[in-house]
């Protein structure tokens, strides 16, 4: 039991240091693509369309997360190229 508890506090301790470690910049953009991400999630559908402003919106914040938030986020790499080639084909 105390093991884990040390394992916990340990990890939690680095995941400050290295909160304290990124810029200011990272961090807002972060929590601005949160909170977008959570507007669409209210929704209440099983699967959420996002609109082109909206796609707009988390393409820009997705290019100034770091490279380890980007694949946990709704708007992966791998969508941003879909949605890229949707729009091309469609012109």
């Amino acid at each position: 039991m105390s093991v884990r508890l040390v394992y916990r506090l340990f990890g939690q301790v680095l995941s400050w240091l290295a909160l304290f470690a990124r810029s200011s910049a990272s961090k807002d953009a972060e929590i601005l693509a949160l909170r977008h991400e959570v507007a669409v999630l209210r929704r209440n559908n099983p699967r959420p369309r996002l609109s082109w402003p909206e796609r707009a919106i988390l393409a820009g914040l997705a290019r100034m997360l770091p490279k380890v938030l980007r694949v946990h986020r709704i708007v992966t790499p791998g969508t941003l190229l879909r949605w890229h080639r949707k729009l091309i084909a469609a012109r």
